[in-house]
């Protein structure tokens, strides 16, 4: 380990523990030129807890505080919640930072009251922030709703050191506010590859074997969806898309997830007697890898969505993606009529036809999945690192 003079010494501020950001804190706090200490606002997500998005209990069986140092701060709402921006009111962040003489404070995102005391605190002090968020441009209010947003989002990023930018969009998001191109830093929004990659690895060859298992049959190829079954993310488009399909196809539809629309997407199943349709219900992270492994190519509708995580994973598993352009991670996952394709969200016409391309040409899958596992593996916590380090230099100055 080098001597710790040459280390940067980071604070993060996380909502709660969350199964996406836990491994990226392993692998942060596993570098020598970095001196990590997350504090949690809540400890939401350690226990079973009820998601609404997937109308089920979840209880995460991935470890989720291991590998990194970590404090719980005291929460003062008295409606604790990470989901609403009174849900977390946590002072004790300002005396904590100070205290420790951090070298930066990340932040992640504007949409908890804590997040903007900590903003506070740290402007009092001095301590250069750093800001990474979701913000994507692609769902921005209008008229009096936007220009207020415009003028609160302003006087935060006025006193931000540095963007911790988590892709195209994200980075253009910042652009428009007249953030300067030397305060934005790409951190990919990156999962565990080599989580996902490994049991790729070790899973190929048994497609057949783990469609089996699930009772699909082995000879028809299947579409994956992977998420919540919820209004904006569109799994009725799909659905209809496939019930337009070529009759002549060999294809099965899988859905792996739950939700508030779940009682509606098998109602359209039974009402026009759509065959090799399967509803798998709520699978944790170390269900997953089987459900990327026994697909042939992943749909991700949304009519909104930030990012889209279940891309990278599926991309570790060479799976061809077929997404909306309102699907954030298009701009830098997805080369359409390469590794995927882009379509037109709520265009089932349109998602239908790029399905029957995907499913009709075996060869052209293989070779869409061969892109998808090189574009995937440029973009991963390596690439992160370099960035918080390229950031971290620039804020904080060089450490000798």
């Amino acid at each position: 380990m080098s001597d710790t003079r040459s280390r940067y010494s980071l604070a993060v501020l996380a909502s709660h523990p969350i199964q996406y950001q836990a491994p990226l804190f392993r692998a942060l706090a596993a570098r020598p030129e970095i001196d990590l200490h997350v504090y949690f606002c809540s400890r939401w997500g350690l226990d079973e807890y009820n998601d609404p998005g997937f109308g089920t209990r979840v209880s995460w069986d991935i470890p989720l505080l291991e590998g990194y140092q970590s404090t719980f701060l005291r929460n003062l709402s008295p409606w604790p919640s990470p989901s609403r921006f009174l849900g977390l009111v946590n002072p004790g962040i300002v005396a904590a930072t100070l205290r420790r003489r951090f070298d930066a404070l990340w932040i992640h995102g504007w949409a908890l009251a804590s997040n903007w005391i900590a903003w506070c605190g740290a402007a009092a002090g001095w301590l250069p922030i750093l800001l990474r968020g979701e913000a994507a441009g692609l769902a921005e209010p209008t008229g009096l709703k936007g220009a207020v947003k415009r003028l609160v989002l302003k006087t935060l990023f006025h006193r931000i050191a540095g963007f911790l930018a988590i892709g195209t969009n994200n980075a253009n998001f910042y652009r428009s506010y007249g953030v300067s191109e030397e305060q934005i830093f790409l951190t990919p929004y990156a999962v565990d590859n080599a989580f996902f990659l490994n049991h790729a690895r070790a899973l190929e060859g048994q497609k057949l074997l783990l469609r089996a298992k699930e009772g699909l049959p082995p000879d028809r190829a299947v579409i994956l969806y992977c998420g919540k079954f919820q209004e904006k993310k569109r799994p009725m488009d799909l659905l209809a898309a496939f019930a337009l399909l070529n009759r002549n196809h060999t294809a099965s539809l899988v859905f792996v997830g739950d939700g508030p629309l779940r009682l509606e997407m098998e109602r359209f199943v039974a009402e026009r007697r759509m065959a090799h349709v399967y509803f798998l219900g709520f699978r944790n992270q170390t269900e997953l890898p089987a459900c990327y492994g026994m697909a042939d190519v992943l749909v991700l509708p949304s009519g909104f969505e930030p990012w889209g995580l279940v891309l990278n994973e599926a991309m570790c598993f060479g799976l061809p993606v077929i997404v909306s352009d309102r699907v954030g991670a298009a701009a830098d996952l997805v080369r359409d009529g390469v590794n995927g394709f882009i379509y037109p969200a709520g265009n089932i016409h349109a998602l239908a036809d790029r399905l029957q391309g995907v499913l009709a040409n075996e060869q052209a899958r293989g070779e869409m999945g061969q892109q998808s596992c090189a574009i995937i593996n440029r973009w991963g916590f390596e690439e992160d690192i370099a960035g918080l380090l390229n950031a971290l230099h620039a804020v904080a100055g060089a450490k000798t």
